[in-house]
């Protein structure tokens, strides 16, 4: 049996400790190494060979996404699984266009997280089943094969929710769209209303970064 080597990236140390001693608990794994973030992470994989780094999202002395990217760019054997508690879907884009082989949600059961690091070094792609719906396969599906055409136009959206997206992205109020459109408010509150829930966002905002991001694409 391949014993599989792990790099732990997690900057609580209490939860680093818990991981790092249930993993090597597994007969099939071993923490080859531990930290915080606060060293070269580059230079922790050169020196320690692992199969997988598990990465956390939310270090607090760099940024999760380009740990990521660098880490695949360079090591493009390595399987990057990054840690973290509720993503956005804008999230997991960055995450699977900066490489990474899987997502772990740190309220996962320990079924769970041993069984994605095992299918991640089988070669699949593993993210939560929490996550997955017809948003997620059209995310995943757009951020894998780059391909023509906006996230936007895959999804099931109307008309007028598509004229409204655009104008959230101004910054326009409810009220200031409906005098655009020549609509009522509470029309277009149920327009931002059904449109939040056809991109799995969560705010007016994050419509905001999703369209600048499609549009970019």
């Amino acid at each position: 049996m391949k014993t599989i080597r792990i790099l732990l990236i997690e900057d609580h140390p209490i939860l680093r400790e818990g991981v790092a001693a249930m993993l090597n608990g597994e007969a099939d794994m071993t923490v080859v190494g531990a930290s915080g973030g606060n060293g070269d992470v580059l230079l922790q994989v050169r020196k320690l060979s692992p199969h997988v780094v598990l990465l956390d999202l939310g270090l607090r002395n760099q940024n999760g996404m380009r740990a990521t990217a660098a880490l695949t760019k360079e090591f493009p054997e390595i399987n990057v699984i990054g840690m973290g508690l509720i993503p956005s879907q804008l999230d997991i884009i960055e995450l699977v266009e900066a490489g990474a082989s899987g997502l772990i949600l740190k309220n996962a059961s320990i079924e769970v997280f041993l069984g994605t690091i095992r299918s991640v070094v089988r070669g699949t792609k593993v993210l939560p089943p929490a996550l997955a719906g017809s948003l997620f396969s059209l995310v995943i599906e757009h951020a894998q094969k780059k391909e023509r055409g906006k996230l936007t136009n895959a999804v099931r959206m109307t008309r007028r929710e598509r004229e409204i997206i655009p104008l959230i992205a101004d910054g326009l109020s409810n009220k200031e769209i409906a005098q655009r459109l020549n609509v009522a408010t509470y029309t277009v509150k149920s327009h931002v209303h059904n449109t939040l829930e056809k991109l799995a966002l969560h705010s007016r905002l994050q419509i905001a970064t999703f369209f600048r991001n499609d549009e970019a694409s």
